[in-house]
């Protein structure tokens, strides 16, 4: 299942940045149009209502060679309305709030319009005057405005680039940190992380590389312990078994002592798949339901007719035969154990076809909803009633194998009776990469 999108650290920093851009960009137009442009437009609007008032006055002289001479100095040009039309009136645009600002400047109404033909103009009609004035402006350039945007632009890109750099710089080592997280999960102990990264992230993983050592040094340890208990005890058992096959066979004190001796073996057995759960090595193409039908034919612990058997359709995926085998005899010896015929054994593919699937049901009486997942846990057994047989490391040897293969388990209880547990595996283990 895919994370939301602001889930992760890296989308989480590129948010915030870009929102700290976009406020950036709001303020420096908020401050650039209250202290740059408004205070320009009003400059402009009052210089223009003097040149208007100019050109009125000059209107009123009955001295052409004075009208002459100001219109050739402020080029500031007087139209009836007609003449106005001929002249680029209609394709002018009107502007409200440059007549809002005229009106401040003079207390009058005025209709101002802004079009542009050779030049740019700024039509102006007063309601004291029919007549319409015509401001020349400085020709504006659309070219002059393209290094702006570029400018725009390029900050925007740097700015972006600049945040996925720091945002991937920063979550490089989270990444690194969350897959070494996941390889403990099933089991594995990752090398030493390198100790990059802002000093506090430094810290993290540098505690995070201590505690990975000190807890590989402790699986180790008790690992070593397992085998050393399970190879020093094989010797005295396989002697006393002997004696005890060379006494009198129809003694049932020597049948008993056998029997617990077989017991005994089977414990140390799994002390041993235990202490060699870390062990990742034996991997091979096979098909699961083959594995399946090889445990369930040569079953020493459940008779075939007490066993249904379920198996749809798998493909061949990489897997540990030996450990899967392990898995599939512990989990029918825990149904035979605890629980009651008759026993289910199924197989399938999971809807996305991203997970194969198998699981192994029995009819008892299950077990406390609160000691589903703990019964995973080493010398951990699920009830009171269950605690007569057994090392308690079974299912733990279970979940140890399953998370090798980057598996899930789930345990529930099922409605009708029985603790069903079904273990599925991925096609396709993600390898986890270690990042530079």
């Amino acid at each position: 299942m895919k994370k939301p999108l602001l889930r992760t650290a890296f989308a989480r920093t590129m948010a915030l940045i870009a929102a700290v851009l976009v406020l950036n960009l709001a303020l420096t137009y908020i401050v650039l149009t209250v202290y740059v442009v408004k205070p320009g437009v009003n400059q402009l609007s009052y210089l223009l209502a003097r040149h208007v008032l100019v050109a009125q006055w000059v209107e009123q002289q009955n001295s052409e060679r004075i009208k002459t001479n100001i219109s050739q100095l402020s080029g500031v040009e007087s139209f009836s309305y007609a003449e106005a039309q001929q002249n680029g009136l209609l394709q002018a645009t009107p502007y409200s709030f440059l007549s809002e600002l005229f009106y401040e400047t003079l207390n009058e109404s005025a209709e101002i319009r802004v079009g542009s033909q050779e030049r740019l103009y700024i039509w102006v009609q007063t309601s004291s005057n029919p007549r319409w004035f015509r401001v020349p402006m400085a020709y504006l350039d659309d070219g002059r405005f393209s290094p702006l945007i570029v400018f725009l632009l390029l900050i925007g890109l740097f700015s972006v680039i600049g945040a996925a750099w720091f945002a991937r710089s920063l979550n490089r080592p989270l990444k690194r940190l969350e897959y070494a997280a996941e390889q403990m999960v099933r089991g594995d102990y990752p090398q030493h992380l390198p100790e990059k990264g802002a000093s506090e992230l430094q810290a993290v993983i540098r505690a995070f590389n201590r505690m990975t050592r000190s807890m590989s040094q402790v699986e180790d340890d008790r690992a070593l312990l397992l085998a050393g208990i399970s190879h020093d005890l094989r010797t005295p058992l396989t002697r006393i078994r002997l004696a005890a096959e060379m006494m009198d066979d129809q003694d049932p004190l020597v049948e008993g002592i056998i029997s617990d001796i077989d017991d005994l073996n089977g414990i140390l057995a799994q002390f041993s798949d235990f202490a060699r759960a870390r062990e990742r090595v034996g991997f091979e193409f096979c098909n699961l339901n083959d594995l399946i039908q090889e445990v369930v034919t040569s079953s020493q612990y459940i008779e075939q007719n007490l066993i249904r058997l379920e198996l749809h359709r798998l493909p061949d995926m990489e897997l540990q035969p030996v450990a899967i085998k392990r898995i599939i005899a512990n989990l029918m010896v825990n149904a035979k154990r605890y629980g009651s015929e008759p026993f289910e054994i199924k197989s399938g593919l999971s809807f996305d076809e991203e997970y194969v699937w198998f699981s192994v049901r029995d009819h008892g009486v299950g077990i406390p909803e609160g000691q589903l997942e703990s019964m995973f846990e080493p010398f951990t057994r699920g009830n009171t009633a269950r605690s007569d047989e057994g090392s308690g490391l079974g299912l733990a040897i279970v979940k140890r194998f399953t998370l090798m293969h980057s598996g899930k388990i789930e345990a529930r209880n099922e409605i009708d009776g029985g603790l069903n547990i079904k273990i599925s595996l991925p096609r396709y283990p993600n390898a986890l990469d270690q990042l530079d």
